[in-house]
């Protein structure tokens, strides 16, 4: 097999492979007369139907197999012998294929970039430190409340909190515009759902009655024609309705699985989960400032066609996010400028993720894995049974073994960085830090 070599970019490749004839006639020549023991023509007898007969029938689309295997297996020869690493598939081009000829083809990838890693103790890290307060006990109890609330007709005016049931109609120099009309809406004051100015217009309107307001729509509204323009909306409010919390009693308390011990078993619970939660966000943080300050000091090449495959990824993720099927949303109504920006730098980081664990020839700690499904199972009735299915799913735990092999990276990085404690509220320790843009 003869191959040669082109740069066609700073990651492109084209490798031309020549692969003698002999080779495709003598795999050909196998199969025909493998075939052959078994074809039925008419008038022949099974097994005994000519060569020639044979070769003439599905001598070509034998041939148009073998071709399409003995490429694809001869790219991967080439690019082993070159020692290329490609990212992504190759696109394959016939130059020669006529019967009886060496056969020529060329094949157009690009490679994974060869990536300098900075000195890891040149690094520097804000280890997130976060704990569970009373306070945040409290404030968790009434979001759980809030979540069981239930709404009961107001014979008042409506305030911020409540649940208004409303018709509107709104105009522009005394017109009606499109999209600022409704009736029977259920609205919450308060929720921000409608642009500015719409919801605390509505406050102090009781039920039956109607108030006209004056806003000016926001500069980022989605209809051209409304951006920044004055406006009226005719409100009547048909209903009030206002938030009930339940009592903090057992009948609440067993519906978080809390059976027996009142409020203070109560608060346990709800603290050992937030608990939880905040372990493994502040694990979470810590990780990102460390794949940051990693990716701030490494020069990463990204492969075109893995960003390719990435924003194709996000687009279906977004198509999913909203409810929409694939099968029937044009997903070109999501442009790859969307997502070329987060598709970047989730492909630099695989590409650095990668090449710390191919330096420092790390694999999956089974302690880990195990500890980790463990954590997993220990949420669900039945732990053993979900730690069962997970050593009994291999794709289940290979997804589980790529996160303990992430955590081992990081673990190695911060061994060898300055780290530096930062303390932060149980709320801000759960709010994930932004990207930062590189310069």
């Amino acid at each position: 097999m003869q191959v040669s070599v082109e740069i066609t970019s700073g990651l492109g490749r084209r490798l031309t492979i020549g692969v003698p004839a002999e080779r495709i006639e003598f795999e050909v020549n196998s199969r025909l007369e493998k075939a052959s023991r078994n074809i039925r023509l008419k008038g022949f007898r099974q097994g005994h139907v000519p060569m020639k007969v044979v070769r003439q029938r599905f001598g070509a689309g034998v041939r148009q197999e073998v071709l399409g295997e003995v490429m694809t297996q001869s790219f991967y020869e080439a690019v082993r012998q070159e020692d290329l690493r490609p990212a992504g598939q190759p696109t394959i081009e016939p130059r020669q294929l006529s019967t009886g000829r060496d056969i020529e083809f060329t094949a157009t990838f690009e490679v994974y970039p060869e990536i300098e890693l900075v000195d890891f103790s040149k690094l520097a890290v804000e280890k997130p430190a976060s704990s569970v307060e009373d306070a945040d006990v409290d404030r968790m109890i009434d979001v759980l409340r809030n979540q069981q609330a239930t709404w009961e007709a107001a014979d008042r005016a409506a305030a911020d909190g409540d649940r208004v049931n409303i018709d509107f109609l709104g105009r522009r120099d005394g017109e009606p515009f499109e999209g600022g009309t409704a009736k029977g809406t259920e609205l919450v004051l308060g929720s921000g759902r409608m642009v500015p100015g719409f919801e605390s217009g509505i406050a102090g309107i009781a039920p039956g009655e109607t108030r006209v307001i004056a806003i000016t729509m926001p500069d980022n509204y989605h209809a051209e024609a409304l951006k920044g323009a004055a406006v009226e909306f005719e409100i009547t409010v048909n209903s009030v309705s206002a938030r009930k919390l339940p009592e903090l009693d057992d009948t609440f308390f067993a519906r978080y699985g809390v059976s027996e011990g009142g409020m203070d078993a109560f608060r346990v619970e709800v603290r050992n989960n937030m608990e939880r939660e905040l372990r493994q966000a502040l694990r979470n943080k810590l990780k990102g400032r460390v794949l940051e300050a990693l990716l701030d000091r490494t020069e990463v090449e990204v492969p075109s066609s893995l960003v390719a495959q990435e924003i194709d990824s996000l687009r279906r993720g977004a198509i999913r996010q909203f409810g929409g099927d694939e099968g029937r949303f044009d997903a070109s109504m999501l442009p790859d400028d969307m997502f070329r920006s987060q598709a970047e730098r989730r492909v630099s980081l695989g590409l650095l993720l990668g090449e710390v664990i191919r330096r420092e020839n790390l694999k999956a700690d089974a302690a880990r894995v195990r500890q980790m499904v463990e954590e997993t199972a220990s949420t669900y009735e039945e732990p053993q049974e979900v730690i069962n299915w997970y050593y009994g799913n291999k794709e289940q735990l290979a997804t589980i073994e790529a996160v303990a092999l992430e955590d081992q990276v990081i673990d190695l990085i911060l061994s060898r960085a300055s780290v530096s404690d930062a303390a932060c509220s149980y709320e801000d320790a759960l709010r994930a830090d932004p990207p930062k843009q590189k310069a």
